[in-house]
């Protein structure tokens, strides 16, 4: 062996074992913990908090709502159960699209029945748990006099 191969050799032996090790550490080894929130969902109770006052509602009582959330889009849908045979029914839906980075999702309403909403960005931190989803973040539209902190819980509707 040369002066210079030596050299060489000697200089980047170690180069495939760094290569190898460097492609092993810059694996994910840990399990995803990506939140799935694609489904539909119905919304059992939820708590507003607003100048530090707490209202709990119970919504599988008088009422029925479903969140339904694909890869880009929600919507949801609420309606009475025990609505009246006339027009007077409180129906209610709105929609739009969401990003999702870790536990923060951002709902941005483009659609609703109330016009004051439409165009507004809802923050939400969100979590799940076996088949709940709580979602906690604030309400802010000064169009409607509303400013406060909502917790929802959902439950996944099964097939």
């Amino acid at each position: 062996m040369t002066v210079s191969l030596y050299i060489y050799y000697m200089k980047y032996k170690h180069l495939p074992l760094l290569s190898l090790l460097g492609l092993l550490l810059s694996c994910n080894t840990e399990p995803s913990t990506a939140l799935r929130l694609n489904g539909t969902w119905r919304l059992v109770s939820g708590t507003t908090i607003t100048k530090g006052v707490s209202t709990v509602t119970d919504y599988t009582k008088e009422s029925t709502m479903l969140k339904i959330i694909n890869d880009t889009h929600f919507a949801f849908l609420k309606h009475d159960l025990n609505s009246p045979k006339d027009s007077s029914n409180h129906f209610d839906a709105g929609g739009g699209s969401y990003t999702l980075t870790g536990d923060k999702y951002t709902e941005h309403l483009d659609y609703y029945s109330d016009r004051n909403w439409e165009g507004k960005t809802f923050p939400f931190t969100v979590s799940i748990s076996n088949d709940t989803l709580i979602q906690r973040g604030m309400e802010k539209v000064e169009a409607a006099n509303i400013d406060r902190e909502i917790i929802e819980r959902y439950v996944r509707v099964q097939k």
